[in-house]
């Protein structure tokens, strides 16, 4: 007998606003203590009937996973940096799921070079191992390690453990060489933490609701709760952040909103440190800043300049700046990175990633426009490009790039030579072999005529591009966030079953520049779902694939997406995946006692703020709880964690529960709740260095599930 799914009291629970009067039924499934027997009860019901109806592809999945992981060289070195007089860098070892921090002396005194490698074997100094993250998390369900910050002088780590999920860490300081504890540890901090000389750390605390708030001055050997507070921020729509500058004699302490911003800096030098304005709070200006010389640069966006420009300003008259780069309409600045002599500049163009570095005067000089800079080239259609830790006092810009079909790759660039060195690519076992696939580009058309992007990876020998190929298509659309085309190993256990992968980069992401995040938020939300409908219709009319064989992919802002494109064209999809999604958006929105619901209200990756009666009306008409109807729904696959602290499990319950009422047909809908994880996975956020291990083998267990589910929706276990 087939297992029956858990059924879902009723209990009715009015809201109202704005005159309208909403019942939510599943209210109840609310519990802030998460604590509750019967709630628990129920989700566990949930995991046991997915379980169940996941049972007969659990080898497939099992085979997935163990693929997947087969392709990762477990005992590997990352890019050693070279920091002072030492390299320092991080290895993992085979069935080791933790990385170990280490270092190496330099045994020389020479420049940096692109060409400098750290020697090892018999004749190369000893590797000194600082941490063991594998010894740490001994008798911890989660380990994970938020920052690791060496000292100025070298002789000191700072790192942040959190050992439960909720992104809170516990602040540890030790002694390089003998690996001893210093003081006591800072408890309730979050990961933004820096040195401030060799005696004083700088961290960030949260409020009760998860926003960084308090930014504070610790001495080392003193007491946490004699630690001066130097900044609070009482308004609860701005949370901080810390940031030191790339010459490591400021640090930046940033409070944003999700539209404004605004820095105090510290000069580190100062016996008294004390916070001074750099720049002003002042509606709608976003600002970045680092130092260098006699300068701080600061990149700043306005509602004139949404692109941003780039600027400097003398450190004695804040208020002088000086345009090194404009606004451009058709080139968003992401990034930049100072040296002694050079800065790089990270720009997004056309919806690719795009690397410029320039000469500086020296500096104690002025400095004026940016001119002749060199532009690296990158051979992919379509790419990902960020920047690694480089050294301030050096010619060499590091950066890592990879793409759809080119795995993560370090590169150090000599901007003076314009010569590039690979200083390390991620070796892909069971044989990978890049020149199988191919990574395009295609544009579709928007309801509005908006020409949106999708990259696209396949396997040439296997794909017929005749429509009968499967496909997942993914997508975001939200916080401006670029959904960019790197390499993932585990969606290669599709694509050499045959799959299409694509990537939508829908407006409200910010692939297409600033203007392209805003046409997706507020009250033109609806874009970001209405592109991704043309997406997959444009994929299908092209015969990538067909509607019998498309499944789509959605995670957090992405759920929201999904579960909004499921009740609008449910008919348009095979199955779907929606990872921790928002999709109870008005309910939340009108709470601000749930974590992070009013910082969201000033912009929101929706509609802004629910209790202003326009936006109410307009977030209403999609949230994907609330439009739920008596229709056919694909396959679903939904998602969530117990201690999410982003999106509440609750959520993704209740739209569990309005899809069971309703929906009219017989296909699969599973709930599976990680009842002991957080908002990204069981282990926490995959990071793209070899540090993630930790979090990797979780995650690619959750990948070989997904995957299997997409297997089974679609039809395809045979192929497994």
């Amino acid at each position: 007998m087939a297992a029956a799914p858990p059924v879902y009291r009723k209990v009715p629970r009015e809201l109202a606003e704005h005159g309208d009067v909403r019942v939510d039924n599943y209210y109840w499934l609310r519990d802030d203590s998460r604590s509750d027997p019967a709630v628990l009860a129920h989700l566990r019901a949930e995991n046991d009937y997915t379980a169940a109806l996941m049972s007969d592809v659990k080898h497939i999945e099992d085979k997935i996973f163990s693929e997947t992981r087969r392709r990762i060289k477990e005992d590997d070195t990352d890019a050693p940096l070279r920091r002072g007089q030492y390299y320092y860098y991080e290895r993992t070892l085979n069935d080791k799921e933790y990385v170990k921090h280490c270092r190496r002396l330099v045994p020389t005194d020479g420049h940096i070079t692109v060409y400098d490698v750290m020697p090892i074997g018999p004749d190369a100094p000893d590797e000194h191992i600082i941490l063991d993250e594998n010894v740490k998390a001994e008798g911890h369900a989660y380990y994970s390690i938020g920052a690791f910050k060496v000292s100025p002088s070298g002789k000191l780590v700072a790192y942040g453990e959190d050992t439960n999920g909720d992104e809170t860490y516990t602040l540890y300081v030790i002694d390089v060489e003998s690996g001893k504890y210093v003081g006591q540890p800072l408890k309730g901090v979050t990961s933004d933490i820096e040195w401030a000389g060799d005696d004083y750390l700088v961290y960030i605390t949260m409020d009760s609701l998860h926003r960084p708030d308090k930014v504070c001055l610790h001495k080392l050997g003193s007491d946490q709760s004699n630690d001066r507070c130097l900044y609070h921020e009482k308004d609860d729509m701005f949370s901080l952040g810390l940031q030191a500058s790339e010459s490591k004699q400021y640090l930046f302490v940033r409070s944003e909103s999700k539209n404004s911003s605004f820095i105090f800096h510290i000069d580190i030098s100062k016996q008294n440190k004390q916070l001074l304005v750099l720049t002003p709070r002042l509606y709608g200006i976003d600002t970045t800043a680092s130092h260098r010389g006699n300068h701080f640069y600061i990149k700043r966006r306005s509602e004139e300049f949404y692109n941003s420009e780039l600027v400097a300003c003398p450190l004695n008259n804040v208020a002088e700046a000086t345009v090194l780069l404009p606004h451009r309409e058709s080139v968003k600045i992401q990034d930049f990175q100072l040296f002694e002599n050079h800065i790089a500049v990270y720009e997004c163009e056309n919806g690719l990633p795009k690397l410029t570095v320039y000469g500086l005067p020296a500096g104690g000089e002025s400095v004026g426009q940016l001119q002749g800079g060199r532009v690296i080239d990158f051979v992919d259609p379509v790419y990902a490009v960020e920047p690694e830790e480089s050294q301030f006092h050096s010619s060499i810009v590091r950066f890592r790039y990879s793409s759809l079909k080119t795995p993560p790759s370090v590169f150090d660039y000599d901007m003076d030579s314009g010569v590039s060195v690979l200083k390390k690519i991620d070796t892909v076992l069971g044989g990978f072999d890049a020149s199988n696939y191919v990574s395009d580009r295609t544009w579709a058309a928007a309801s509005d005529g908006t020409q949106i992007p999708i990259s696209i990876i396949y396997r040439k020998d296997l794909v017929k591009l005749d429509g009968s190929d499967p496909m997942l298509l993914y997508g975001f659309g939200s916080y401006e966030v670029c959904i960019d085309p790197s390499f993932s190993g585990s969606i290669f256990s599709l694509v050499d079953q045959g799959f299409v992968y694509a990537i939508a980069h829908i407006r409200g992401g910010g692939e297409m520049g600033r203007k392209w995040y805003e046409d997706g938020k507020l009250l033109k939300k609806k874009n970001t779902f209405t592109d991704f409908i043309a997406c997959a219709e444009h994929l299908i009319e092209r015969k990538y694939s067909s509607k019998e064989k498309l499944g789509i992919h959605g995670k957090s802002a992405g759920g929201l997406l999904i579960g909004a494109v499921l009740n609008m064209r449910p008919d348009l999809f095979k199955a779907a995946i929606v990872e921790v999604p928002f999709v109870d958006a008005l309910t939340t929105m009108l709470d601000p006692t749930i974590p992070l619901t009013t910082a969201e209200w000033e912009v929101f990756i929706s509609s802004g703020d629910p209790r202003k009666e326009e936006y109410y009306y307009y977030m209403k008409s999609y949230s994907p709880v609330d439009n739920v109807k008596a229709q056919e729904y694909p396959h679903i696959l939904i998602t969530a964690g117990l201690n999410d602290p982003c999106v509440m499990y609750s959520e993704p319950a209740k739209f569990v529960a309005k899809l069971r009422e309703l929906k009219t047909d017989d296909n699969l809908l599973l709930l599976k709740c990680e009842l002991g994880a957080g908002h990204n996975s069981k282990s926490g956020e995959v990071r793209s260095k070899v540090s993630s291990y930790s979090f990797l083998f979780e995650k690619l267990r959750e990948d070989a599930f997904t995957y299997a589910f997409i297997l089974k929706a679609l039809g395809l276990t045979h192929k497994a």
